[in-house]
């Protein structure tokens, strides 16, 4: 899988997603202390509240910045996010006031509303054969997912010498890095823009209609539902799971969740194999049935009771969490490469980024404050029946003679009209859809 590192541009554009992860792993457990030194015991309101806005700057800005993206130079735009995203991490270790975070949370997170889906769109021109681009997703799931490990332990390690407010500095080196490597990288350039039609609303939507257009789309549109059920539960309930629930120590929550990483990166490693022998749709489905089968499970151990079977039991469950949702996301890419033209990724790419979290602000309260106030079985089995729900909807979605390698036909436009010439790595160009009709 390493191999697809011999691009040279796609290696640039790798290292910089890492080294800005890194940073942003840096941030956010900067940011939870900084929480606590404005407003000590309300400091879980305050992050609750900025994870909320978080989600809202990925909803709203993505579809905007996509509206005129086909517009602005791919590097221009990376890197006005990465220095955008350095500048307001500079303000934060000096702000005071609840307000003052919550208006740079909400600028830091637009400025990667904007750099993801341009990142994401662009790969795809970068490494056009199907193996390269597989495999480039499955390292950008380990990206992910080892961040998610590697970011809290830096952080612990340099809490021990500077105070939290250096790890800011990180931040801002993390993202400069990345900005400068995406200037190192040759990029290609973009598919042609289209005239521009329609209202700046109706650009701004075009991706999300693009999603509901097609089937396999609307069907990834429903397993995000199934993601975002689990990964909910996880992020939230496990410190509630480990301390309250089984009784362990807090050194124990890493562990949990590292077992979530884990598992999710252990498929990230399998996925191109996989994708070798089975379709997307097989991967995919049955990702999303593994998740149901694990809320399944959790429904019967989250009942109080005694034995020291239940602590393995939960981190098993954690990592076939990690390993359905990385069987679901992992492929997602090559799906929206498949579905759509070249000219039309930016925009699909920012709608999966706007409406696959716009799922995490469903599940996030119902993890939350239903296991607050119901208690946490009816959080498992609220959970467990939305991610089932979407799984059922997905498989009635999504046909099961589905072609894998060529676009799909959208079901509400006109046919795709083949153009003549072919474009970048051998691939036959698609003509944009009659939209009149």
């Amino acid at each position: 899988m390493l191999s697809v590192l011999r691009n040279r541009t796609y290696r640039h554009l790798f290292v910089a997603q890492v080294v800005s992860l890194i940073g942003t792993g840096l941030a956010t457990v900067a940011l939870g202390l900084l929480a606590y030194d404005i407003a000590g015991a309300g400091a879980g309101a305050v992050l609750g509240t900025a994870l909320a806005i978080k989600m809202a700057a990925y909803v709203l800005i993505a579809p905007a910045i996509s509206a005129v993206a086909d517009r602005l130079p791919r590097r221009a735009l990376m890197v006005g996010a990465d220095l955008t995203r350095a500048a307001v991490t500079l303000f934060l270790p000096f702000v005071s006031q609840v307000w003052q975070v919550y208006v740079l949370v909400f600028l830091l997170q637009s400025a990667s509303a904007a750099f993801t889906p341009s990142f994401q769109a662009v790969i795809p021109d970068v490494l056009p054969q199907e193996r390269d681009y597989t495999q480039a997703l499955s390292m950008s799931r380990l990206a992910y997912d080892l961040e998610s490990l590697f970011s809290p332990a830096l952080a612990a390690a340099l809490l021990t010498v500077v105070t939290y407010n250096w790890l800011f500095t990180g931040t801002v080196l993390g993202f400069l890095a990345s900005a400068a490597l995406v200037v190192s990288a040759v990029l290609p350039g973009p598919a042609p823009a289209a005239p521009r039609t329609g209202s700046a609303y109706a650009r701004a939507t075009a991706g999300t209609r693009l999603f509901f257009d097609s089937p396999r789309l609307r069907a990834l549109l429903v397993l995000n539902v199934a993601v975002a059920a689990a990964g909910a539960m996880v992020t939230v309930n496990s410190v509630v799971y480990v301390r309250d629930h089984l009784g362990r120590t807090a050194a124990q929550v890493p562990f949990a969740l590292g077992a979530y990483g884990a598992g999710s990166m252990l498929v990230a490693l399998l996925v191109p194999r996989l994708l070798d022998r089975a379709s997307d749709r097989a991967v995919m489905l049955r990702g999303a049935l593994l998740l149901t089968t694990v809320f399944a499970g959790l429904v019967l151990i989250t009942p109080a009771c005694s034995g020291s079977w239940r602590w393995p039991t939960l981190l098993i469950m954690w990592a076939a969490f990690g390993a359905g949702c990385s069987m679901v996301l992992t492929p997602a890419g090559r799906l929206i490469r498949h579905s759509t033209t070249p000219e039309q990724r930016t925009a699909a790419f920012a709608a999966q980024f706007s409406l696959s979290h716009s799922c995490w602000l469903l599940t996030y309260p119902l993890a939350g404050w239903l296991g607050a106030e119901a208690g946490l079985q009816a959080a498992v089995i609220a959970l467990g029946v939305l991610a089932l729900a979407a799984g059922g909807t997905a498989v009635r979605l999504w046909p099961a003679d589905d072609p894998d390698g060529l676009p799909h036909a959208r079901t509400r436009t006109a046919p795709v009209r083949p153009l003549t010439g072919v474009r970048a790595g051998g691939q036959m160009g698609w003509g944009r859809p009659n939209n009149r009709s």
